[in-house]
C-alpha cells in the first residue's frame, strides 16, 4: 500500500467518478484504475461498484474514514520536514558546559536571535557528561562540552574541536602561593582543592592529571556554578584549577588571585609558537551534533557562528591590560 494509491481512493470517492478523479490527481485515467486496482489487491476486496457512477463497497467505507486520516498525517509531516529544510522550526535548544554559556555564547546567541528573529533560543547549562545525554536523548540540538576520549565523530554525530585553553591556579588575593608567578607542581599538591561535581569533565580532567603524577588530589568540596568557586576559594585556603574562560571575572576581582601552572621540567614541556610555555594541563572545547541536523538551516548557522566566535577568541584578548591567550 502506497500513499498515492490511498490518494486515488480518496480522489474517486470524493467525485464518483475515475476520469474526474484522474483530473484532480493531475494523472491519466489508467494511472487511477491501475492505483485502484492495485490498493483492492492488496487488501483482497473490491472498494467500488464499478457503475456509472463509482460507489463505495462496504470495504470502500471501512476504508474511507483511515484512508482519511492517513492522508491528513501525510500531508503534515510532508509540511513539517518542508519547513526544517526551510529553515521554519519554533525552537533550537543548546546544551553548553557552564564557562562557555558565560563567556564566549552571549555574542552568538545575541547574533543569532537577530538573524532568526522568529526561531526560540533555548539553552541550558548542564556538565559534558549530562549535555551530552540530553543530545543523544534528541532533547537537544547541539552540545558544547569538553573533549574525552570516549567522545567520537561518527556516520550520525559530528564533533568539531572549537578551542583549547590552559587550566590555572585560582586562590584568594593573600594565598601563600600569589608569591609564584608561575606554581610548582611541588607546592600544588599540598593545597586543598575545590573541584566541579561528579558528571563534569573538568573534575574527571584534574583527577586523570594527578593520577599521571602519582598524586592525589585533595577535594575537599565539589560544587557546580563558577559563582559558588570564586565565593568558597575567597574565603581563604583552598584553591581551584579551572580553565581560563572561567577565569575571566576573577582577574577583575582584587579578592582573587589567578596563576598558572609552572610547566614541567622534563620533556612534556611544550614551547608554542610565541615562544612561551605551554602547561601540560589543558582542556579542549568541542561541539557536538548530529549530521541530520546540520542540513537544517537555522542549526548550521548557529553552529556556524560558534565557530566564528571560537576562531575569533584565539587571538588575544585584554583584560585589566594583561594580554592572555585563550588558545
Amino acid at each position: 500500500m502506497r500513499i498515492e494509491q490511498l490518494q486515488a481512493f480518496l480522489s474517486v470517492a470524493e467525485t464518483g467518478n475515475f476520469g474526474q478523479a484522474a483530473h484532480k490527481c493531475g494523472v491519466t485515467q489508467s494511472t487511477i484504475s491501475r492505483q485502484i486496482q492495485a490498493l483492492e489487491q492488496d487488501l483482497g476486496m473490491p472498494l467500488f461498484h464499478r457503475t456509472s457512477q463509482a460507489k463505495l463497497t462496504l470495504a470502500g467505507e471501512k476504508l474511507l474514514p483511515r484512508a482519511r486520516k492517513i492522508c491528513q498525517e501525510w500531508a503534515t509531516v510532508t509540511q513539517e520536514i518542508a519547513d526544517l529544510q526551510a529553515g521554519k522550526q519554533p525552537e533550537i535548544c543548546v546544551a553548553a558546559i557552564h564557562s562557555v554559556c558565560s563567556y564566549y555564547l552571549p555574542p552568538v546567541l545575541q547574533q543569532f536571535c537577530r538573524n532568526y528573529r522568529e526561531v526560540q533560543l533555548r539553552v541550558t547549562a548542564l556538565g559534558s557528561d549530562r549535555a551530552l545525554k540530553v543530545l543523544r536523548d534528541g532533547l537537544v540540538d547541539v552540545a558544547i562540552v569538553m573533549n574525552n576520549c570516549f567522545l567520537k565523530s561518527s556516520p550520525e554525530v559530528v564533533v568539531e574541536l572549537l578551542y583549547e585553553e590552559d587550566i590555572e591556579i585560582l586562590m584568594a588575593g593573600d594565598h601563600p602561593l600569589t608569591q609564584y608567578e608561575q606554581v610548582p607542581w611541588s607546592e600544588l599538591v599540598h593545597c586543598p582543592q575545590v573541584v566541579f561535581k561528579d558528571g563534569y569533565g573538568m573534575q574527571r580532567l584534574v583527577q586523570e592529571w594527578f593520577s599521571r603524577q602519582n598524586a592525589t588530589l585533595k577535594a575537599v568540596m565539589e560544587l557546580n556554578t563558577l559563582d559558588a568557586f570564586r565565593g568558597v576559594v575567597r574565603q581563604g585556603e583552598m584553591i581551584a584549577l579551572l580553565p581560563k574562560s572561567a577565569l575571566v571575572e576573577a582577574y577583575h576581582d582584587p579578592t582573587l588571585a589567578v596563576r598558572p601552572i609552572a610547566p614541567p621540567t622534563d620533556s612534556a614541556a611544550t614551547v608554542v609558537s610565541n615562544g612561551r610555555f605551554k602547561s601540560s594541563l589543558t582542556r579542549q572545547v568541542v561541539l557536538v551534533t548530529t549530521s541530520d541536523r546540520l542540513q537544517i538551516p537555522p542549526i548550521a548557522h548557529f553552529c556556524h557562528l560558534v565557530r566564528q566566535l571560537t576562531h575569533a577568541a584565539e587571538h588575544q584578548h585584554s583584560i585589566d591590560g594583561k594580554l592572555f591567550l585563550v588558545r
